[in-house]
C-alpha cells in the first residue's frame, strides 16, 4: 500500500550558522540533508512532500532591496516569498537529482510556487508582531511608517523594525498540483517558508498580504489536505526534551497527543522553537493523521525506521 509523508525541513537544515550563510554554503547544508531525505525513496510505496522554512533567506532579500532602494524598486514581502520559494525549491531539486542518481534511484524532484489562503480577518493582522529585515534608525522608521504604512516596533534600544503579521493558514491552493505531481510520481517541494500569504475580498478576488505564516502550521494542514499518514518536522534536535536547557532535561522518545498537551500546558516548549512544532503535530495527528516524528535530519532515516526521533501519536 502507498503512503504519503510529509517533511519539514528547518532552517537549520538550509543555514547551519552565521558563518556559512552564502548561497553556495547553503546549498552545501540543503545536500546534505537530501542526502538523509534521498535513501527514503528506494521505497517505491512512498510518496514525499518536502516543506521548508525561509526566514533568513527572506531577510536577506529584504536588506538588499533596502540597500538598492535609492536605485531600484524595493520587493514587496509576498514576492520575497515567492523568490525563496523558487530559488530554495532548486537547491532541492538540484540535491535530490544528486543523490537520486548516485543511489540509482529512479526519481525526480518538482517544486511548486504555493499560495496559502488565511483569512483577512484573522487577528494576527491586528496585532503585527513578527519581526523581518533590518535594524532600522528612528528616522528611517518613520519614513516607512509614513510612505509604506509599515508598523514598527522599538527593539531593545538596538533600532527599530519592522513587524508583519502571521495570521493562521486556511487552505493551500495549489493542492491539486501537489497531487496530480504526487500521482506521477514525483516528489514534490511545496508550501515552502509557509507559503505565500494571500487574502480573498469579497468578489473572490486573491491579492498578496504583506504577512508571513509559520511554516510548520502550514506542513501540517498541507499535511491533512493530502490525506497524509506520517508527518516529519525536522529540527535542531534529535529527540524533544521536558526542561529543556536544565540540568532536568529529559529526552522524550514516544508520546501522545494527551501527553503533547500536558507538557505544553506546564511550559515545556518555548513559543519561538519547539511550541509550533508541537501544535504543529497535535493538529495533524486530530486532523486524521496517524503517526508524527520530530527529529533531526542525520536521524530521518532512522526515525522513519521506529529508531530514533521523538513519535507522537493520537
Amino acid at each position: 500500500m502507498t503512503r504519503t509523508a510529509v517533511i519539514a525541513i528547518g532552517g537549520n537544515s538550509l543555514i547551519t550558522d552565521k558563518e556559512h550563510q552564502r548561497v553556495p554554503d547553503q546549498y552545501q547544508a540543503c545536500s546534505e540533508t537530501c542526502r538523509h531525505i534521498a535513501p527514503l525513496l528506494r521505497d517505491p510505496d512512498l510518496r514525499l512532500v518536502i516543506t521548508h522554512g525561509n526566514g533568513p533567506q527572506v531577510g536577506f532579500i529584504l536588506r538588499r532591496s533596502e540597500l538598492a532602494s535609492k536605485e531600484l524598486h524595493t520587493v514587496p514581502l509576498d514576492s520575497c516569498v515567492a523568490d525563496t520559494q523558487g530559488a530554495l525549491g532548486y537547491h532541492i531539486q538540484l540535491a535530490l537529482f544528486n543523490e537520486f542518481r548516485r543511489l540509482g534511484i529512479e526519481k525526480a524532484a518538482a517544486t511548486v510556487v504555493t499560495l496559502c489562503l488565511v483569512d483577512r480577518a484573522d487577528p494576527a493582522f491586528a496585532r503585527p508582531d513578527k519581526p523581518i529585515g533590518s535594524f532600522l534608525s528612528k528616522e528611517q522608521a518613520e519614513l516607512h511608517r509614513a510612505a509604506d504604512g509599515w508598523d514598527l516596533v522599538e527593539d531593545a534600544g538596538r533600532g527599530w523594525r519592522r513587524v508583519v503579521a502571521s495570521p493562521a493558514p486556511t487552505a493551500i491552493l495549489q493542492l491539486g498540483a501537489v497531487k496530480s505531481l504526487l500521482d506521477a510520481g514525483f516528489v514534490v517541494v511545496a508550501a515552502g517558508g509557509g507559503g505565500i500569504a494571500v487574502v480573498e475580498d469579497a468578489a473572490g478576488v486573491i491579492r498578496g498580504a504583506a504577512a508571513v505564516i509559520d511554516k510548520d502550521h502550514a506542513s501540517s494542514l498541507l499535511a491533512r489536505e493530502l490525506g497524509a499518514e506520517l508527518f516529519v518536522v525536522s529540527t535542531g534536535v534529535a529527540r524533544v526534551s521536558l526542561d529543556f536547557g536544565t540540568p532536568q532535561q529529559k529526552e522524550i522518545d514516544r508520546m501522545t497527543v494527551a501527553d503533547a498537551r500536558r507538557y505544553m500546558a506546564e511550559g515545556h516548549f518555548k513559543a519561538g522553537s519547539m511550541l509550533p512544532k508541537i501544535e504543529a503535530v497535535i493538529a495533524f495527528l486530530e486532523g486524521g493523521g496517524r503517526e508524527a516524528i520530530i527529529t533531526n535530519p542525520a536521524h530521518v532515516g532512522l526515525a522513519i525506521a521506529g529508531r530514533a526521533g521523538t513519535h507522537v501519536v493520537p
